[in-house]
């Protein structure tokens, strides 16, 4: 019973949920917000940039607790993310935003 109520930076805390235990539920969310506004700025950039420019690269989300690092980035234009949703080019960003 005592275990239970321990701090949520405890020893025994860390000892059984690792790095996850220093993050809270404001923690994931504000890591989710930040992946948000990188991807809008990116989208942004995309659009308005030159014709003749490279591709802007695709920004790389926040690490989470628990992740492992594979060394491979996650879905980009033209790549199909882990919902199996198509990430967008700029042709698609260009034809959506006008």
């Amino acid at each position: 019973m005592l275990l239970r109520h321990l701090p949520r930076d405890s020893a025994v805390a860390r000892e059984l949920h690792g790095e996850a235990a220093e993050w809270s539920v404001s923690d994931y969310l504000l890591a989710t917000a930040v992946d948000q506004l990188a991807e809008a700025n990116w989208m942004f950039a995309t659009v308005n940039q030159d014709e003749h420019a490279d591709a802007l690269e695709y920004p790389v989300p926040v690490r989470r607790p628990g992740e492992v690092d594979t060394g491979v980035e996650d879905a980009g234009p033209g790549q199909t993310s882990e919902e199996g949703r198509e990430m967008p080019d700029s042709t698609v960003l260009h034809r959506f935003f006008g």
